[in-house]
């Protein structure tokens, strides 16, 4: 599941206009110097998002079953549970 994947689901959940926007690591590194963020946040940051997004986690795996001892749960049933919180404010 991408990130545009898990927002399309929220938004679709929670009836809310919600789209997911890629945006370029130097555009996201100029927004954090002009909101005064130290530099070694940014690079850790970027640094995480870029493991994030560098394909690595593109492959199915069993660590929720192995640190949770339980299987995954559908994030479409996240979605609804979180929604019905109303924590999302809708």
């Amino acid at each position: 599941m991408t990130l545009a994947d898990a927002i399309e689901e929220i938004a679709r959940t929670t009836g809310r206009n919600i789209q997911f926007a890629a945006i370029p690591p130097e555009e996201y590194r100029a927004a954090m110097l002009q909101a005064q963020i130290p530099n070694e946040v940014i690079d850790l940051v970027l640094y995480l998002f870029g493991t994030l997004f560098d394909g690595r986690n593109t492959q199915v795996a069993d660590g929720v079953q192995r640190a949770l001892g339980r299987a995954p749960r559908d994030f479409a049933d996240y979605a609804q549970r979180t929604a019905a919180t109303r924590i999302w404010g809708n």
